[in-house]
C-alpha cells in the first residue's frame, strides 16, 4: 500500500467535511477523498439495512480511489455499517466516528452525565451508552433524538435564531442546573456546524465533544501505528464528490476550508 494514497471519507451529505477539515489540520501531508452521498440523504431516518447497503455503496466506490483508509464520517453509517464495511474492503483499516466519539465523551466527562445528541437511527441502535458506559461504568448517559439538526446544517443555518430555538427545544432541560450532565457528545458530524447556537443554550460550563475531532485523532494514531503516514514532502490534496446537490458541498467546503477558493471543484457520480 502506498503511503501517500489518499484517505477516503464519506458522509451522507456535508457533515463529514466537519472531519475533513479537522484532518488537514492535524494531518497537512495526507490527501483526502470525500464523497457525499446527498441524492439519499438523511441516513439519519432509514432502516438499518438500507444504511449498511449505502455504506458498503459508498465505501467500495472510495475503494476504486486506492484509498489506504477508510473513515465511516457518518454516524448512523457508522452505527449500523462499520462490522459489514470493514469486511467488504480488508484489509484497507476502517474507522468509524461512534467509536471514536463514545471514547472521548467517556473520556471528558467528571460526573458521568453525558447527553448524547444525534439522529434517530443512531439513538436506535444504543451504540453510545453501550460504548460510553463500557468506557466509564456508573455513567448516565441521555440520548436525544436532533432529527431537524441535519436539514439546518445542510441549508447553512447553524448558527441562526432557528438553531437556537431547535436546540433549545431538544436540550434546554437536560443541562439544567439539577441535571447532573456535564458533556454533550456531538453524534453526528452535521452537529458541529451547530455549535455556536448549542454553545449558547447548554452554557459555558458543560463540556462539548465533537466526533469529527475525535475521529480525526484517532486516524492520526492509526496512520502513525501502521506506518501509512504520508511523507512531510507529500503535496497533499482534496478531491470532492457527491451523488447529489454539488453546489451545497462546493461552497460549505470553500467556507469550511477557506485556503481551498470560495468553491472547490465537486464531481457528481452514481453510486
Amino acid at each position: 500500500m502506498d503511503i501517500n494514497s489518499p484517505i477516503g471519507i464519506f458522509d451522507s451529505g456535508v457533515g463529514g467535511l466537519t472531519v475533513a477539515r479537522e484532518l488537514r489540520r492535524l494531518a497537512p501531508h495526507e490527501s483526502l477523498i470525500y464523497l457525499a452521498d446527498a441524492a439519499r440523504l438523511p441516513y439519519g431516518t432509514k432502516s438499518s439495512q438500507t444504511v449498511t447497503r449505502y455504506a458498503l455503496q459508498a465505501a467500495r466506490y472510495l475503494q476504486t480511489h486506492n484509498v489506504k483508509m477508510l473513515v465511516i464520517a457518518c454516524n448512523t453509517a457508522s452505527a449500523h455499517g462499520v462490522v459489514a464495511v470493514r469486511k467488504a474492503v480488508a484489509p484497507i483499516p476502517v474507522l468509524g466516528v461512534v467509536e471514536a466519539g463514545a471514547s472521548a465523551a467517556a473520556a471528558t466527562t467528571a460526573t458521568g452525565g453525558v447527553v448524547v445528541a444525534a439522529t434517530e437511527g443512531t439513538c436506535e441502535t444504543g451504540i453510545f451508552p453501550k460504548l460510553i458506559a463500557t468506557a466509564h461504568p456508573g455513567s448516565k448517559i441521555t440520548q436525544v433524538p436532533c432529527p431537524l439538526f441535519v436539514a439546518l446544517a445542510e441549508e447553512g443555518l447553524g448558527d441562526s435564531p432557528i438553531a437556537d430555538a431547535m436546540a433549545r427545544d431538544y436540550l434546554g432541560a437536560h443541562f439544567s442546573a439539577q441535571s447532573g450532565n456535564d458533556t454533550l457528545l456531538l453524534g453526528c458530524t452535521h452537529f458541529p456546524l451547530l455549535a455556536a447556537s448549542l454553545r449558547r443554550i447548554i452554557g459555558p460550563a458543560a463540556q462539548m465533544v465533537d466526533c469529527a475531532e475525535a475521529v480525526a485523532k484517532d486516524v492520526v494514531a492509526a496512520l502513525n501505528e501502521r506506518g501509512l503516514s504520508a511523507q512531510s514532502t507529500n503535496t497533499a490534496q482534496i478531491a470532492f464528490y457527491a451523488t447529489d446537490a454539488q453546489s451545497r458541498l462546493s461552497k460549505l467546503a470553500g467556507k469550511l476550508m477557506p485556503d481551498l477558493g470560495a468553491a472547490p471543484p465537486v464531481t457528481l457520480i452514481d453510486l
